[in-house]
């Protein structure tokens, strides 16, 4: 089994959240643009080059950074899971 283990302490930089913008929700760069969606896009399929053609105001190193705060989230979280029987 592959144990993955970070080693240094992550900084966002192009993860803002304001809480007078999207009611506070985790977007990119200021923009309107929610951290969920572009985790979203790529989880259902969408290759980075065709999530940038959608939202034209990305680029790839903000879909990197979007995946990897969607991972430190998750792991810092005890999420509820459902094994089926």
């Amino acid at each position: 089994m592959l144990k993955y283990e970070r080693r240094w302490p992550v900084h966002f930089t192009r993860i803002t959240v304001n809480p007078a913008q999207m009611g506070g929700v985790p977007c990119i760069r200021g923009l309107r643009i929610p951290v969920a969606t572009v985790v979203g896009m790529i989880a259902d399929g969408m290759s980075a080059t065709e999530v940038i053609t959608e939202l034209p105001d990305l680029d790839g190193d903000d879909i990197r950074e979007a995946l990897r705060f969607a991972a430190e989230a998750v792991r810092e979280q005890q999420l509820p899971l459902i094994i089926p029987a």
